[in-house]
């Protein structure tokens, strides 16, 4: 099989808590869902001049020669999932996308690499219905398409020496959003972003930083076997919330209609509705639970 080094944008999108969902509607149905997904991802892909390169599980790795098309039939998937029926219980199917431009190793139809990982690791990175990529990958998008990402954080990613430039991408359900995209500044977006807390019946104020742990400075302090003395905090870094852990134990968060994640020295957007515990699970008696949610 002859091998080429080619550059390329290689996109990852798979369907957020597809095990939950086989759960609660069974395979077959489960499958169905699944499969219908697949078909707009790929209708999607190849309208963008891409390729599926192969499914993996419940998601597909695709390929695109730009990181422009990448960025725009990440945009497109979103949207096109998002006009979706709702499934039982009016729960939406959603699904997490990353995606990273660099040099792979093409053998056939398949792709393999460091760049493969590092797309692979920002969809693993990205909640439901977000989009990440790198800042390696944005330094190679059109002035319009890069006006549609925003920077987050830098983060560590398994089997890099340094840590990577993480942008999350906005999107926007249109008909006409690859020629937005391409051509025009995304909407305005809303103003004072807010963040309310609750912890035992009281609101807590936020300001740009809020820090919770045994530690008696902290803003909320929170007492327990399991919880650190400076245990995690809260950043507002442009219009984003996000919760960094930085304890022995670990934090949980719970999103509306999500499963409990579970954050050991990781950082983790907010949004909408949750509650966080320090430590310990929240179902756990005894926990230390806080209350969110971002508007």
């Amino acid at each position: 099989m002859i091998e080429q080094k080619i550059h390329v944008a290689v996109l990852f999108a798979d369907v957020s808590d597809s095990t939950r969902l086989y759960e609660s509607l069974g395979d077959t149905t489960a499958f169905g869902r699944v499969r219908a997904i697949m078909g707009l991802l790929t209708a999607i892909t190849e309208g963008l001049q891409g390729r599926v390169a192969k499914t993996i599980g419940d998601g597909v790795m695709c390929v695109f020669p730009t990181a422009d098309q990448a960025a725009v039939a990440a945009s497109e998937m979103q949207a096109a999932v998002a006009q979706l029926p709702p499934i039982e219980g009016n729960r939406k199917l959603t699904i997490r996308i990353g995606y990273h431009f660099g040099q792979v190793i093409q053998a056939g139809e398949d792709v393999f690499g460091d760049s493969v990982n590092i797309a692979a690791r920002m969809a693993s990175l990205a909640l439901a219905g977000q989009v990440l990529t790198t800042g390696e990958t944005v330094a190679m998008l059109s002035v319009g398409v890069r006006d549609w990402v925003r920077r987050l954080d830098a983060l560590p990613v398994k089997g890099k020496s340094e840590e990577i430039d993480v942008y999350e991408q906005f999107w926007q359900p249109s008909t006409a959003l690859t020629t937005i995209a391409f051509r025009e500044r995304p909407a305005a977006l809303p103003t004072d972003p807010q963040l309310t807390l609750v912890y035992c019946g009281q609101v807590l104020t936020f300001r740009k930083v809020l820090q919770f742990g045994r530690e008696p400075s902290a803003d909320l302090v929170v007492d327990g076997p399991m919880i650190s003395r400076q245990h995690a905090r809260i950043e507002q870094r442009g219009r984003k919330f996000v919760l960094v852990d930085r304890s022995s134990n670990g934090t949980y968060v719970t999103l509306v209609n999500h499963p409990e994640i579970h954050l050991r020295r990781e950082e983790l957007l907010l949004h909408g509705d949750g509650i966080i515990s320090f430590g310990q699970r929240a179902s756990t008696p005894g926990a230390e639970v806080v209350e969110f949610h971002c508007s």
